[in-house]
C-alpha cells in the first residue's frame, strides 16, 4: 500500500492504557513510513500498555503529556480503539477537549473500533455517517449517527473504521485526508 508523502506533517495519537495494540502500532508505523512525525499523547507518563487478544500486550512510550497537547501542533488526530482505552478517555475532560478542538479546527479526526465512543461523547456523532466495532453500533445510532458497515466511513473531517482488519484502509484514509488538507493550505 502506497501512502501520500506526509513529510513535515504532525500526527497526534491520543491513547492511554488498554489501547488495542494493532490499532495504535499499525497506524503509527504506516504514518511514520509515509514521512509523518507521529506523537503519542497520553494522560499517563512513561509508557502505556496495549491490549492484544484477551491479555495485556506490548507497551509504547508516551511522547508528550495530554496536558500540553495543543491542536495547533498537529495536522490530524488518531484515536485507537480497544474497549479499555476509549472508555477511560471518554471520562477525561482534557482528552475530550482536545478531540473537540481538532473537530472544531476542521482537522482530520480518525477513530477505529470502540474509539467512535469518543466522538459520541463530544457530540460529533449526530447526523454523521460513521462506522465502528459491532458492539457499539447501537451507541452510534442512539447518538444520531448514520451507521454503515464498511471498512472506512468518511464524513467531513471524521474518519472511522470497524476493527483491526480495516487498518490498511484506515491508514490510507488518514494519509489521504492529511495530504489533501496540506495541499489546500498551500494553494
Amino acid at each position: 500500500m502506497s501512502l501520500p508523502d506526509l513529510s513535515g506533517r504532525n500526527i497526534c495519537i491520543l491513547a492511554t492504557h488498554g489501547f488495542e495494540e494493532s490499532e495504535l502500532i499499525q497506524p503509527r508505523d504506516d504514518l511514520k513510513g509515509a514521512g509523518a512525525n507521529v506523537t503519542i499523547v497520553s494522560p499517563e507518563s512513561g509508557e502505556i500498555r496495549g491490549w492484544k487478544g484477551d491479555d495485556w500486550g506490548q507497551s509504547v512510550s508516551v511522547d508528550a503529556p495530554l496536558s500540553g497537547a495543543r491542536v495547533e501542533q498537529y495536522d490530524a488526530l488518531v484515536l485507537p480503539g480497544g474497549q479499555i482505552n476509549p472508555d477511560l478517555l471518554r471520562v477525561n475532560p482534557e482528552a475530550l477537549a482536545l478531540i473537540k478542538a481538532f473537530a472544531d479546527a476542521g482537522k482530520p479526526v480518525a477513530a477505529v473500533c470502540h474509539a467512535p465512543w469518543l466522538l459520541v461523547e463530544v457530540g460529533l456523532a449526530e447526523g454523521k455517517t460513521l462506522t465502528g466495532y459491532k458492539s457499539i453500533v447501537t451507541d452510534l445510532k442512539n447518538a444520531g449517527a448514520n451507521f454503515v458497515d464498511q471498512e472506512v466511513a468518511i464524513d467531513g473531517n471524521l474518519i472511522t473504521s470497524r476493527c483491526p482488519d480495516d487498518l490498511p484502509a484506515f491508514g490510507k484514509a488518514i494519509a489521504e485526508m492529511v495530504s489533501e488538507k496540506a495541499s489546500a493550505e498551500m494553494a
